[in-house]
C-alpha cells in the first residue's frame, strides 16, 4: 500500500508519537508510506533523524501550503491512502480535494463533538473512515452525526522498552536529583487545565504529612505552568515539585519514578499513562473518559472515582505504603499493555482498518 501521512503540528504531544511510530511501522511493514509535516515542528524532526522519508511543510500558512503539496502529490503519483492524523492535517487533505483521488482516512484523539459549522462537518464526512483511539472517543464522534459503520477503533499503542536496570534507575534519578530514600511520583504530559495537574499539586501536602520523603515531579510544558508553580509556592511545597518543562528523552523520566499518576479528566486515551504501563510502574488514574478501558483498579493499576485531593490521597497513600503491591500492580500493567497496547497491534490494526476501506471500496466500483 501507498500511504500519505499528514500531521502539521509543530509542538510534541502524543499524537505527533503516534503518527510517527505508524509510519516507522508501515514502512517496516514494507509499506511505502511517507510523512508531510511542518517544518519547524518537533516531529519533522525526529522522523528526518530515524530516516523516514518527511515532505516538509513551511511558513505560517501551513495548511494552504500542505494542501497545494498534496493536490500536485497525488496528481503527479497517483492514488494511495493519505491518512489525516489531526485537524489542520484534515483540512489540508479536505481543500486537496484527496477524497476525490482516493481513500482518506483521519484519526480522532479528541472526544469533544465535531464543530456544527458546514466546513467542520463536511471535511469528516469526507473522509471513508474516522479512525477513533478509544470508544470513549467512537462515541463522540456517533454522537456528532458520524455513521457508526465508518468509524474503526485504533487504540493508541506504545514501544516496550526492555525492563529498566539498576543503573539506569540510579543515573536516571541522579540526573534529577533525586536523594536516596526518596519517592517520586510523577505526571507526564502537556500542561492544561484540563489535565487535571492542579489536583496533585493539591493533594501534595495531604501526601508528606505521611510520606515526608516524597517529591512529585512534573514533566512536560504548556500554558498552566507559572499558575502550578503558583499553587506550589502558596501551599509551602515549592521545594518539592518539579518542573522539568519539555524533556528530550522522556524514557528517562520513566526509569527514574517509584509511581506514576495520571489525574485528567475525561482523557481520551492517555499514551503517557500507557507508557508508564509499559515500563512496569504502579498507576493512580482518574476513572475518566477512555482509561477505564484499559485501566483496571487493583489489577494493573487504581482508579480514582474523581480528580478531588482527598479521593487522590486516598488512592495513592496505601500504595506509598506497601512497595509489594506497587510491584504487583506494576508487573501486571506491563503484561497488559505488552498484550493489548504495543506499537505493532497499532499498528496491525491500521493496515487492518486501511484494507477494510479498501476492499470496500473495490466493491462498490
Amino acid at each position: 500500500m501507498k500511504i500519505v501521512y499528514v500531521d502539521l503540528e509543530t509542538e510534541w504531544r502524543g499524537g505527533q508519537g503516534q503518527a510517527l511510530l505508524t509510519v516507522q511501522g508501515l514502512i517496516a511493514r514494507g509499506h511505502e508510506a511517507e510523512l508531510v509535516a511542518a517544518e519547524t515542528g518537533v516531529l519533522a524532526r525526529r522522523a528526518r533523524d530515524i530516516g523516514v522519508p518527511v515532505r516538509n511543510v513551511s511558513g505560517h500558512r501551513r495548511r494552504w501550503h500542505a494542501a497545494q503539496m498534496l493536490h500536485k502529490l497525488l496528481r503527479h503519483s497517483g492514488t494511495g491512502i493519505v491518512h489525516a492524523n489531526e485537524p489542520h492535517a484534515l483540512t489540508a487533505a479536505w481543500l486537496a480535494r484527496a477524497h476525490r483521488r482516493g481513500p482518506l482516512v483521519v484519526s480522532r484523539r479528541v472526544a469533544y463533538l465535531l464543530g456544527r459549522g458546514w466546513a467542520s462537518q463536511d471535511r469528516y464526512r469526507a473522509a471513508d473512515r474516522v479512525f477513533a483511539i478509544s470508544r470513549f472517543v467512537a462515541e463522540s464522534v456517533v454522537k456528532s452525526g458520524i455513521p457508526r459503520d465508518r468509524i474503526t477503533l485504533v487504540y493508541e499503542g506504545v514501544e516496550i522498552p526492555a525492563p529498566v536496570s539498576e543503573a539506569e534507575r540510579h543515573a536516571a534519578r541522579g540526573s534529577l536529583h533525586i536523594r536516596e530514600g526518596e519517592t517520586l511520583l510523577g505526571c507526564i504530559g502537556y500542561l492544561l487545565p484540563e489535565k487535571g495537574q492542579d489536583q496533585l499539586v493539591r493533594v501534595m501536602p495531604s501526601i508528606l504529612k505521611q510520606s515526608p520523603q516524597c517529591r512529585l515531579l512534573f514533566a512536560g510544558d504548556g500554558p498552566e505552568r507559572r499558575r502550578l508553580e503558583t499553587l506550589a509556592a502558596g501551599l509551602g511545597i515549592r521545594d518539592r515539585v518539579l518542573f522539568a518543562g519539555f524533556v528530550e528523552r522522556i524514557a528517562e523520566v520513566y526509569a527514574a519514578l517509584d509511581l506514576f499518576v495520571f489525574p485528567s479528566i475525561a482523557e481520551p486515551l492517555g499514551t503517557s499513562l500507557l507508557k508508564a504501563m509499559a515500563y512496569g510502574l504502579p498507576v493512580v488514574a482518574v476513572a475518566s473518559g477512555g482509561v477505564p478501558e484499559y485501566v483496571e483498579s487493583g489489577v494493573n493499576g487504581i482508579l480514582a472515582a474523581q480528580p478531588k485531593p482527598e479521593v487522590l490521597a486516598d488512592a495513592i497513600l496505601p500504595l506509598l505504603k506497601d512497595r509489594a503491591i506497587r510491584e504487583r500492580l506494576g508487573k501486571r500493567a506491563r503484561k497488559d499493555v505488552s498484550e493489548r497496547f504495543s506499537a505493532d497491534i497499532m499498528t496491525e490494526n491500521t493496515i487492518l482498518g486501511y484494507q477494510d476501506i479498501l476492499r470496500k471500496r473495490e466493491a462498490a466500483r
